[in-house]
């Protein structure tokens, strides 16, 4: 079974038309969190992609960022929703489809030319991510690349995130279904 198998579809959610793609069931398959881990740790793991520190965005970027920060010996940083860092932050605000949302990091998560690794469970409108890549850019950093378990391209990050000049990897994608 592979890792897009794993992952449960669920019809109309949050909204009439949408396909949902649920990881949960992905990473709660001891097999599955196996399989995510160990194809991004023998991505990394070559150096040919070269970072510093990994960024996970919150909720389940922490559960992979984790996971890979252990397996490859690199520190990590959280990227959260406004207001629940303890420290001094800086923040960006994103457009969403229905309004805005705000993401933050601690003022001290980034040095300077520190390249960067981030990280999410999936590439959808791109929004996120480019929020939390303006974030370390703020601070200094240089986005690497970014890694997500699942991409779907006819949502259109994908191609925003290149149009920006960011190198993404996804481990597997939903395209048109």
């Amino acid at each position: 079974m592979s890792i897009k198998s794993r992952i449960r579809t669920i019809p109309d959610h949050p909204k009439k038309g949408i396909m949902f793609r649920d990881i949960t069931t992905l990473i709660k398959d001891p097999v599955g969190f196996r399989l995510v881990i160990d194809g991004f740790t023998q991505r990394y793991v070559r150096g040919d992609i070269d970072f510093d520190v990994i960024v996970g965005i919150e909720s389940r970027g922490f559960i992979i960022g984790g996971a890979l920060s252990y397996t490859l010996g690199k520190g990590f940083v959280p990227v959260r929703k406004a207001g629940k860092l303890p420290g001094e932050t800086i923040s960006h605000e994103y457009a969403l489809e229905y309004g805005t949302d705000k993401i933050e990091i601690h003022r001290d998560a980034i040095r300077k030319d520190e390249k960067i690794l981030l990280v999410d469970d999936l590439l959808a409108t791109g929004g996120t991510a480019i929020a939390a890549a303006a974030l370390v850019e703020k601070l200094g950093g240089v986005i690497a690349e970014m890694a997500f378990i699942v991409d779907l391209p006819d949502v259109g990050g994908s191609k925003k995130l290149a149009a920006k000049g960011y190198r993404f990897f996804a481990l597997t994608e939903f395209e048109g279904d």
